[in-house]
């Protein structure tokens, strides 16, 4: 007689994920957002490159076959058109940066002399080559980053923990950032359904003829999700007295202003010694502007998603990558901003490095998916 089944293990020690303990929604944004200011804090080409293999390996890690997860590669492709575009305008446009080696010459287009300063054609070199790729680099970066979030973030889940003063807001928020996913889904979806009935899913002709039906698609979801939102009351708000209403509006206007000054200081050279405080500061009035917003709010929460100890060390791990590389763009900026000319080739300064490792740590402490179970 057969003994009972072995039970469920997964991969590298985490616990298989479920509704229980599913990781926090904000958690995996928090530790997207510290990783993308890692990235926006140097321009060493293999800092931005490990930053980008280190989002990439953890989505590979952690991602579940949801609709918002297969938009990573959209993200991805996204990052090397922008770096194709960047490469392309330095070709074209010419760098500010000096150089000696001169790559090749294109035919220079004459401007009017109110143009002066712009320049269509002429000397192409390394150095404004390396300068151009460094850059384009570091924005395709930030966009890895914000697709890594998008890709193991549940959008449902974390417009179920925004605060009520932000839930008109999040709604439409989350609608929006669900919408590209799911167009990458019904595109899929068609073109699939195409090569079954043996015709052509490549080229101009047949996007056209898939275009058609992902609109109605989209049109039938949107109506969908309007008649779900009537149906749950959506938009009523209690009565609030003036002067709470007029405290929320001068508390969430003053503190998103001292968020955004200190996020500027923050991603600035310039301003990294002040940017903490003023950040710091602007959360505490936008917090408590929310706080008494959240009066209007006469919505209930079902299930509300748990904070637990998991979600504060992939948090932590974000915010940790992101402190390092803000103290080392501080203390030892060189390597961090390694300078186009002279020409030199690209080194991985250690300690950054390691820093940025540590963003690895959700792939080992976050709960698995269900797809990585092993009977």
């Amino acid at each position: 007689m057969a003994g009972p089944p072995p039970p469920l293990v997964t991969l590298r020690g985490a616990p298989r994920a479920d509704r229980a303990n599913a990781l926090h929604a904000g958690a995996w944004w928090l530790w997207a957002l510290g990783l993308a200011t890692a990235a926006s804090r140097t321009t060493d080409p293999l800092l931005l490159a490990l930053v980008v293999a280190v989002a990439g390996y953890v989505v590979a890690a952690r991602r579940t076959d949801a609709p918002w997860a297969r938009s990573y590669g959209a993200f991805l492709r996204l990052g090397l058109a922008v770096l194709a575009i960047r490469l392309f305008f330095a070709v074209l446009l010419g760098s500010p940066v000096p150089g000696t080696h001169v790559v090749m010459t294109l035919p220079e287009v004459p401007l009017p002399h109110w143009a002066q300063g712009v320049r269509l054609g002429g000397r192409v070199t390394a150095e404004g080559l390396v300068f151009a790729l460094r850059d384009g680099m570091k924005l395709a970066a930030l966009l890895v980053c914000v697709g890594a979030a998008n890709a193991l973030a549940n959008p449902a889940r974390l417009l179920k923990s925004l605060p009520g003063a932000l839930y008109e807001a999040g709604v439409a928020v989350v609608v929006a950032m669900t919408f590209a996913p799911h167009l990458v889904a019904d595109v899929s979806r068609l073109r699939a359904a195409r090569r079954l009935r043996g015709r052509d899913d490549r080229g101009v002709r047949a996007l056209l003829q898939v275009g058609l039906p992902v609109l109605e698609g989209a049109l039938e979801r949107s109506v969908a999700l309007a008649a779900a939102m009537d149906a749950r009351g959506y938009g009523r708000t209690a009565h609030v007295p003036v002067r709470v209403r007029r405290a929320t509006a001068a508390l969430t206007l003053g503190g998103l202003m001292g968020v955004c000054a200190g996020t500027y200081g923050l991603l600035s050279a310039a301003g990294s010694g002040y940017g903490l405080w003023v950040l710091l500061a602007g959360l505490a009035c936008a917090l408590a502007g929310l706080r008494l917003g959240g009066r209007r709010s006469v919505r209930t929460r079902y299930r509300p998603d748990p904070w637990g100890p998991r979600a504060w060390l992939v948090a932590g791990s974000g915010v940790a990558v992101a402190a390092a590389m803000i103290a080392a763009s501080r203390y030892a900026p060189g390597p961090l901003d390694p300078p186009a000319y002279p020409l030199t080739a690209p080194t991985l300064p250690l300690w950054p490095a390691l820093s940025v490792l540590v963003g690895l740590l959700p792939a080992f402490v976050a709960p698995a998916p269900a797809k990585e179970a092993r009977p």
